[in-house]
């Protein structure tokens, strides 16, 4: 098993937007090492190219590159994420972008809780390579 904090957990038991809140995490940590591996810069400079890439409507756009290339396992957690009942939406997205955003990062969650850091890499260079 791959991930950061290697204790185990049933993957299975959790909701999509449990999935989706460790998600956000990878996925920023994602975007963020490409940021620094690209060349050192002003922090706040990276903070504003982090930001681009992980807003609602990014996600939306990287999980719709994503979704042809999705087994049925996957598929099925993204759509469980992406319908999961939210209590807020916030002002600057769409609800559906902001569930499409939700449905991404529940897939992320889900494939590192699994340890399957190869997919997450695979997939995260579909969207930022």
């Amino acid at each position: 098993m791959d991930r950061l904090y290697n204790e185990e957990c049933d993957v299975k038991s959790f909701s999509p937007l449990t999935l989706a809140f460790i998600g956000d995490g990878v996925f920023d940590l994602f975007v963020r090492e490409r940021l620094v591996c690209q060349g050192n810069c002003p922090v706040n400079r990276l903070h504003g190219k982090a930001v681009e890439q992980v807003c609602c409507s990014a996600q939306a756009e990287a999980a719709e590159k994503l979704l042809p290339l999705l087994t049925q396992q996957e598929a099925d957690v993204f759509r469980r994420g992406r319908n999961a009942h939210t209590n807020h939406i916030p002002k600057n997205a769409t609800p559906a972008s902001y569930h499409a955003a939700t449905g991404l990062e529940a897939l992320f969650g889900w494939l590192y809780l699994r340890g399957e850091i190869e997919r997450l890499r695979q997939l995260f260079s579909v969207v930022c390579g």
